[in-house]
């Protein structure tokens, strides 16, 4: 018995008719003839009642017709199983991050995953949240890792929570130390402090800037419009202080001193995002799921 035969019979079955059956699944109505034909020898039984122009099941098609149904649709999942592993030996996973979270929390994940699947190529987008859920809704990405809530509501978009990060203040170990030399500062500790602060458009300058109105006071900038590592760098030149996520922090210490917000503090919330309507390749589920359960 053969996966095709079955395929014909439950075309036949479905149509009730061999030549449409034929032109259902894309064979000659002989060939497809002779194959249930051969099929009715192997079981010893006739499937199909034929009178002209009215074909029916006999009580043997009827008790064959579930059971082939039920192998060609097993079939058909062991035949995506196996091409969906055979993905994760190759192909690619678009994914986009904001700059602090290529520095501070991919690349042990992506190291990890790498070693997992090496013959995946990982293509990363390097930019804000609000450009990154752009290029998610156009199909330019897999997947992006993104700050909530979103510049805008996007509710082609699902979103799932990664974690919650902490904020922290980074200076130089030159300068003097923030709020007085305290093991914790207050964002109205900021006040008259020069801050290095980042680009328009970055996530991290909108919450800071926020913070600081809400605190009553307008922030005064030493300097302005820098990328993550280049205001890790202005801090270290002693230029000013700059308030960046722990992750990032920790990993960056070098050359720059760390003072945590005092309670309540600053965080932000991550999470990875997809398109609603379109499921990830099975290599950027995977990669999901090692992002979820890190």
């Amino acid at each position: 018995m053969q996966l095709q035969q079955l395929q014909y019979f439950v075309a036949v079955a479905e149509t009730r008719h061999f030549t449409r059956a034929a032109e259902v699944v894309h064979v000659a109505q002989p060939s497809l003839s002779q194959q249930i034909k051969a099929l009715e020898r192997e079981l010893g039984a006739d499937l199909f009642l034929r009178a002209r122009g009215n074909i029916t099941l006999t009580d043997a098609g009827e008790a064959l017709l579930p059971l082939a149904r039920r192998i060609l649709a097993d079939a058909d999942t062991a035949r995506h199983e196996v091409l969906e592993l055979a993905q994760l030996r190759r192909g690619r996973v678009r994914l986009g991050a904001t700059p602090s979270l290529c520095t501070g929390l991919l690349p042990d994940v992506l190291r990890a995953f790498h070693d997992r699947y090496p013959g995946i190529q990982l293509l990363i987008e390097e930019s804000g949240s609000h450009d990154l859920v752009r290029e998610l809704a156009r199909g330019a990405l897999d997947l992006a890792l993104v700050v909530l809530p979103l510049p805008t509501a996007s509710p082609a978009l699902t979103t799932v929570e990664l974690l919650r990060e902490d904020l922290v203040v980074v200076s130089s170990p030159e300068a003097p130390r923030p709020g007085g030399g305290r093991r914790a500062v207050c964002i109205t500790d900021l006040e008259g402090e020069r801050l290095v602060m980042f680009r328009h458009g970055y996530d991290l300058r909108e919450l800071t800037v926020a913070a600081c109105r809400s605190a009553g006071f307008e922030p005064d900038f030493a300097v302005e419009g820098g990328e993550m590592d280049a205001v890790l760098g202005f801090v270290r030149a002693g230029l000013g202080l700059a308030v960046v996520p722990r992750m990032v922090a920790a990993r960056s210490g070098r050359g720059l001193r760390v003072t945590p917000l005092a309670r309540p503090g600053l965080y932000r919330t991550i999470a990875l995002a997809h398109r609603s309507d379109v499921a990830p390749p099975r290599a950027a589920r995977e990669l999901q799921r090692m992002l979820l359960e890190r």
